[in-house]
């Protein structure tokens, strides 16, 4: 199966992927890494691991939907049946959205329902939980609203800052993310009119929780 990782930074989930595809486990490969932005370290990243870069820069269209259409332009030759984004920092329009319908998937640093949108960990400090987390989920229209797939939690610790608790996080997000691709690449999940489907099975508001929580 043929993905598109979509960036906009430093590309450390998407070096996850870059590793899982090398090693043949994840069932599917990388065929485009497209950024919104020239200098995004994942670029680099991308080249030197033999994989086609893509920039379309956000900053030349005025409306989104001309960016989106922009967008879907520049993936178009490359036969993508599965995009992943992995920090791109835009929100994307319907016109994107609905093109990869149930075969666009994205990771929130939050457990989610809780702490759509940014500063997600701070959020959590701040409300006394025990537990932070990210979510892998499909993308629809509504921001970061679309049902998960698959979550890993790490305890909140007393002496935790936003950053501290990041890194143990991300730590997690690697191993997540490129599981939910494998799944999708080996046709167990899908997205359905009822919500996200592994092996037919219906998954829980929450997704398949990846890590037990004592």
């Amino acid at each position: 199966m043929k993905l598109a990782v979509l960036i906009s930074g430093s590309g450390s989930n998407l070096q996850a992927f870059i590793d899982q595809a090398a090693s043949g486990e994840m069932g599917a490969s990388i065929a485009v890494v497209l950024s919104n932005k020239a200098d995004a370290h994942g670029l680099v990243r991308a080249a030197n691991a033999g994989i086609p870069t893509e920039v379309v820069d956000h900053r030349a269209y005025q409306q989104r939907e001309d960016f989106d259409r922009a967008l879907l332009q520049a993936l178009a030759p490359y036969g993508v049946e599965l995009v992943i984004l992995a920090g791109f920092m835009r929100i994307l329009t319907p016109v994107f959205i609905s093109a990869y319908s149930g075969r666009l998937l994205n990771i929130h640093p939050s457990l989610l329902p809780h702490y759509p949108g940014l500063h997600t960990h701070q959020r959590a400090i701040n409300a006394g939980d025990t537990r932070g987390g990210a979510t892998v989920h499909f993308v629809t229209e509504e921001l970061d609203g679309g049902p998960p797939i698959v979550q890993a939690s790490v305890p909140i610790l007393a002496n935790d800052s936003a950053d501290t608790l990041a890194a143990r996080v991300l730590e997690q997000e690697h191993l997540i993310y490129p599981l939910a691709a494998s799944w999708f690449a080996e046709g167990r999940l899908r997205l359905s009119e009822r919500g996200a489907e592994l092996d037919g099975q219906l998954l829980p508001v929450t997704g398949f929780c990846f890590n037990e929580q004592p």
